[in-house]
């Protein structure tokens, strides 16, 4: 599994506007805060949704601090996504926040 981290994150959506990202934290969590580009994801939803993300497009995939971001990272690359985690999660992410 890759890692990145959340400034190297920022850079990818400088970059590329339409990267692939999910952010597995439960709904609430979500609302609290988010990356503007993050699609809401929560890892209690994951097997059930899998089928709403492209597997022809890589991955990136964030929580709070990382671990369930971990997790939802080995659960979709064993599904056949080519998944990065975000290391750190949104407590280490310095960019922009959407409620």
């Amino acid at each position: 599994m890759k890692n990145m981290s959340t400034n190297e994150l920022e850079e990818i959506l400088q970059q590329e506007k339409t990267i692939q990202l999910i952010d597995v934290r439960e709904t609430d969590e979500y609302a609290g805060g988010h990356i503007r580009q993050a699609k809401n994801l929560p890892l209690s939803e994951l097997a059930e949704r899998t089928n709403e993300l492209d597997a022809d497009r890589p991955l990136h995939v964030i929580c709070l601090a990382g671990g369930r971001s971990m997790n939802a990272s080995i659960y979709l690359e064993q599904a056949g996504f080519d998944v990065t985690n975000v290391d750190g999660g949104m407590m280490s992410w310095q960019g922009d926040v959407s409620k």
